[in-house]
């Protein structure tokens, strides 16, 4: 098999039918490449389809002459495509009942390098992270960078549980793949290109879409870019998602392909958890109530590691001698109080503390500034998943 042609010719196919991703699935079966579709005569096409079928005409040279020239312009672009019949597309998404045809690549890696057999977890969820689900986003990715067996990170790059994912696997030196419903040559959500630059230019990362050069954002194609996230992965994990989500969708595709499910139970009155609670009632997922269990029966080794200093103990090694005592103590009593009040603002720790608004900022300020907690647009206050 001419492995040129054979790219060229899935990639006219996934123009063709992109959105029916089962007809080029049965066809490659029954005629063996993607490439042995376009030797066919019209009369043989006509034998396939029927002498009536819409995308006949399709099915030409013409086509693949495109396809070629699209091919072209997206390796002088950093980009590729890699066909469904070809070693280096992802095994377990092969597996699948519908999978696309093709990827459309942007990696620093070279493609026949980019899908190695190594696990895959997508990590995936509501747009509307709150504080409780950025912080256990956090602690699930941080742990699963210290298995034995280190995950690839996949997820959809929107905004929320997503891109927290991909950043949290980036900041621990997991390999992350980001499944756009745009094409290559797009990045969305458009605030999120720096980030996308920086991941492309990871090795061992990659953006992904099945979608061809120029197709922008449309509501369909959310459905299309959850299936191709549920696909590669052996095991989805859902951190937060109301009760009809996108993440929700995600981890029910995830199900249907027979492949591992968790989810991170939240409370019964927040709307963003509401989607998590109810596949644990339902059996459809299991709910993460240890982390060390978790990288245990995703197949990453035993959880290992070693005690992690007290809070208090961390705060004390970080600051003692570079502030006075009574700094140093309510540093502690702040970063204590974030520990038990996730999501806490300065002005909020001041009043439960009795501190003034200004000591509270101060104390974290400084906690930040080492690493110990994070803070997002609002100044909402959690322990980072490296310390805690």
């Amino acid at each position: 098999m001419d492995k040129e042609q054979e790219t060229v010719s899935a990639l006219a196919l996934n123009h063709i039918f992109g959105y029916q991703p089962k007809i080029s699935k049965i066809l490659i079966e029954r005629l063996g490449s993607a490439a042995a579709i376009f030797e066919r005569s019209k009369d043989e096409i006509d034998q396939i389809f029927g002498p009536y079928s819409k995308k006949h005409p399709d099915i030409s040279s013409a086509a693949l002459d495109k396809a070629a020239e699209e091919l072209h312009d997206l390796r002088s672009r950093g980009c590729d495509f890699i066909a469904v019949t070809d070693d280096a597309y992802p095994s377990l998404l092969k597996e699948c009942e519908d999978p696309p045809v093709g990827l459309y690549v942007r990696s620093a890696t070279p493609p026949g390098e980019l899908f190695p057999d190594g696990p895959y977890i997508s990590i995936v969820g509501t747009r509307d992270i709150s504080p409780y689900g950025r912080e256990w986003c956090g602690r699930i990715v941080y742990t699963l960078s210290m298995a034995p067996v280190r995950p690839t990170i996949v997820s959809g790059f929107a905004i929320g549980v997503d891109i927290n994912a991909h950043l949290a696997a980036l900041d621990a030196g997991l390999p992350t793949i980001a499944v756009l419903p745009v094409g290559i040559d797009d990045v969305y959500p458009r605030r999120h290109r720096a980030i996308a630059e920086r991941l492309a230019a990871t090795p061992g990362c990659a953006l992904v879409s099945d979608y061809p050069p120029g197709t922008s954002a449309e509501a369909a194609n959310f459905l299309r870019r959850n299936r191709i996230i549920a696909g590669m992965s052996q095991g989805t994990i859902l951190v937060e998602s109301k009760m009809q989500g996108g993440g929700t969708m995600t981890a029910g595709l995830a199900a249907s392909y027979g492949r591992e499910v968790f989810a991170l139970p939240g409370r019964i009155d927040d709307l963003r958890s509401q989607g998590c609670n109810r596949l644990i009632t339902e059996k459809i997922a299991e709910p993460i109530h240890s982390l060390g269990t978790l990288q245990e029966t995703l197949g990453l080794g035993r959880f290992s590691r070693k005690r992690k200093a007290d809070l208090a103990e961390e705060v004390q090694r970080r600051f003692e001698g570079s502030i006075d005592g009574k700094q140093l103590k309510q540093m502690q009593e702040v970063a204590m109080h974030i520990r038990s009040n996730r999501g806490a603002t300065p002005e909020e720790i001041g009043l439960a503390l009795g501190m003034s608004y200004q000591e509270a900022a101060f104390c974290t300020g400084m906690l930040e500034s080492a690493g110990i907690i994070v803070t997002d647009l609002l100044q909402r206050c959690s322990i980072n998943a490296k310390i805690d």
